[in-house]
């Protein structure tokens, strides 16, 4: 811009000033290759694959809340499978209303691990009780399971108020880049103990399915050259089916005839019972197993854990977001969103559930590893959910998926864009839970200096990180010039050679003016 004479501030004399015109920085994508974004659909067979996929992760983490809790009940497997049945019915009405009329976000509204801990305390409570009054196992588990309907009751009331009202709003607003960065970080890496240290219980299925997932999704379609996203999209399709498959051979081969029982419940691909004990149709009814018991005392930790599922929600409403390329989330569209996650929370207490809801991360990364964000495909994820509700032999057979299959799976989709500080936090915690209560290592050869040796260094998460970090850095797309900007080698590359910074040589050559504080190097 030019001015002249006494214009814009000028001097009198006429000269002119040059003003330079201040620009903003340009916007930088971070997260390229985004083929459908939340607005934009894949064909409908595609979309069929994709919402079957987010239905098997939703799935396989409601089966997994349900085998720790429902046992402990009193509840037998029958009793397990109705409850996987309520709460994938009531996981779809979620999700669709999310979609349709709350964030709507591409975001699953699935089991949530907060409520693990107190739905624990209140079994331990209840059968402490019905141990004093001699009440058969499913009397036990018909009085914990309306206890626990009673605190999801009250707990859905807190979450509806603070979403209604506009309470979590003003939360939000507060929320600085300076908290974002790790309260979006850890919304993935705090379930790091549902990640390696569950793959372990059964290591020999559990990490070929990790290693093939990330295989089929990250370097097979840059081997064979191809355009095609056909291995990367439907990568947890098609190593699921190769690992269960390969599961299945060990089983029957015998492989675990012999071990502990703990081993082969992991293992063993006919250890779920759920398939012979599961109703071929079955439809989840309001209060199936009695009238809700409310105890305020029960409920207090109910309370405390929908707290914290709303801001796991909330740092999982903001990555979907960012996945999805849809703009950064207002914050009254994130107070909509808990309003709708207290309905879900509701429901969960109306047909009875083992937990509470919430955002769930792993489809968030999922979004991310598919590059596909389209909010018709989550939707169309709902119908799968739904007919999981109701037909429950199938909902049986994909339950009956060994869990560490499904744990490797989680430990990519968990922290998807931070893949080497999950596993730097997940590797280590395994080996602390083992060698405390016992005094060999998990890696178990004929060598013990070897085994030591091994453990020493997957005990230390700078060196699990270090060596996931550049065993991916260095083969994923290495060549490609949109790679070397994501991982900023281009700006690393000035400090790896000692002359390509001229700083170096005052600073590390010249003696100190005010002495020579630093030596010549």
């Amino acid at each position: 811009m030019v001015g002249g004479g006494n214009a814009g501030g000028g001097n009198s004399r006429g000269n002119t000033t040059k003003v330079e015109e201040v620009k903003p920085h340009p916007v930088m994508e971070t997260l390229s290759g985004v083929q459908y974004c939340i607005n934009t659909n894949p064909p409908f067979l595609e979309s069929t694959v994709l919402g079957f996929q987010h239905s098997l992760l939703a799935l396989g983490i409601i089966t997994g809340v349900s085998t720790i809790i429902v046992p402990q009940m009193g509840g037998n497997n029958h009793d397990k499978a109705e409850v996987i049945q309520s709460m994938m019915f009531v996981s779809s009405i979620s999700t669709l209303l999310q979609t349709l009329v709350g964030t709507r976000l591409p975001v699953v509204i699935g089991a949530s691990h907060t409520f693990v801990i107190p739905m624990k305390t209140i079994v331990l409570s209840m059968s402490l009780l019905c141990i004093d009054q001699h009440q058969p196992p499913e009397k036990t588990f018909a009085n914990t399971m309306a206890t626990m309907q009673g605190a999801l009751l009250v707990a859905s009331a807190i979450q509806i108020i603070l979403g209604f009202s506009g309470l979590w709003r003003l939360f939000v607003r507060s929320l600085s880049p300076l908290s974002m960065v790790p309260f979006i970080t850890f919304t993935g890496l705090g379930l790091f103990s549902f990640g390696f240290p569950r793959l372990a219980d059964c290591v020999e299925i559990g990490l070929p399915h990790l290693i093939l997932v990330l295989i089929l999704s990250q370097y097979v379609s840059t081997f064979l050259k191809t355009n095609r996203l056909i291995f990367d999209r439907y990568a947890i399709i098609f190593s699921t089916a190769i690992i269960w498959i390969y599961a299945l051979i060990l089983t029957s081969c015998g492989i675990y005839d012999n071990k502990p029982t703990a081993t082969q419940l992991s293992c063993r691909t006919d250890r779920a019972g759920l398939i012979h004990e599961a109703d071929w149709v079955y439809l989840p009814r309001p209060f199936q197993w009695g009238k809700p018991i409310v105890d305020l005392r029960e409920a207090t930790p109910i309370i405390f854990a929908g707290l914290v599922a709303l801001v796991e929600s909330t740092g999982t409403f903001i990555a979907a977001a960012r996945y999805a390329s849809a703009t950064p989330v207002p914050p009254s569209v994130i107070s909509r969103g808990t309003f709708w996650l207290g309905i879900g929370t509701l429901l969960n207490g109306v047909f009875g559930a083992v937990t509470g809801p919430t955002a769930s991360v792993e489809s968030a990364g999922l979004l991310g590893l598919t590059r596909v964000g389209s909010r018709r495909v989550i939707q169309i994820s709902t119908g799968f959910m739904l007919i999981f509700s109701i037909f429950g032999k199938l909902a049986a057979f994909f339950a009956s998926v060994p869990y560490p299959i499904m744990a490797a799976t989680y430990c990519i989709l968990y922290a998807y864009v931070c893949f080497a500080f999950f596993m730097a936090i997940s590797v280590p915690q395994h080996f602390r839970d083992f060698l405390p209560t016992s005094n060999s290592s998990p890696i178990n050869t004929r060598s013990k200096w070897l085994n030591d040796t091994v453990a020493v260094v997957l005990i230390s998460s700078p060196a699990v990180a270090i060596i996931v970090g550049m065993v991916l850095d260095n083969t994923m797309n290495s060549e490609e010039e949109a790679s070397r900007n994501d991982s900023g080698k281009n700006w690393w590359e000035r400090f790896i050679q000692f002359t390509k910074d001229l700083r170096n040589a005052e600073f590390y050559s010249l003696p100190c003016r005010l002495g020579n504080c630093f030596p010549s190097l």
